[in-house]
């Protein structure tokens, strides 16, 4: 059996700077009509990388939860920007780290009931530390994590942030299997 939604009608409700937000007029594949809500979003990159026996993680304010949470460095895409620019740009901007080369590990759908959103998980590899540059409305710290610390903090579920999960194990499985 196919499916798919049909869409009838797009109805945009709000346009901002980071999201838009719509309630579009759908139909079921049996035919019926139905609503969904949409919330579409340029995307986003995020950046894995291990030097010396320590992980780079940005611990950073996070508004809608109300607290501090630690991230792999990690930004929106621009409209129109290709994912691995997005990637060195923010590994550069957040982590002071200039990738000499990335490995696409996986493209996430965080949410996909209600967004279209798509995040871009990569592993950064040869490395040359720079100064980080911050956006001017960034505050962050970025820090230099021992992978078994890292490890603890993962297993222990410190970490909540989907993508950084994601990374994380990503790497940690990659190591077993050496």
């Amino acid at each position: 059996m196919d499916y798919t939604e049909k869409t009838i009608k797009k109805n945009y409700v709000f346009k901002g700077k980071i999201l838009t937000v719509r309630c579009d007029d759908a139909q079921l594949p049996d035919g019926k009509p139905c609503t969904r809500e949409v919330i579409e979003h340029n995307g986003g990159a995020c950046v894995l990388y291990v030097e010396d026996g320590k992980i780079l993680l940005v611990r950073q304010f996070r508004y809608p939860y109300g607290e501090s949470i630690y991230e792999v460095p990690a930004g929106k895409l621009d409209k129109g920007e290709a994912p691995e620019h997005a990637a060195f740009r923010e590994l550069e901007e957040e982590g002071g780290v200039k990738a000499g080369r990335l490995e696409l590990l996986f493209v996430m759908y965080p949410s996909p009931g209600y967004t279209d959103e798509k995040i871009y998980i990569y592993r950064a590899y040869d490395g040359e530390k720079i100064a980080a540059h911050l956006d001017e409305d960034e505050f962050l710290d970025a820090e230099w994590i021992p992978v078994g610390r890292v490890r603890e903090m993962l297993q222990k579920g410190e970490f909540t942030d989907g993508k950084t999960i994601i990374a994380l194990q990503a790497y940690f499985l990659s190591e077993q299997s050496k």
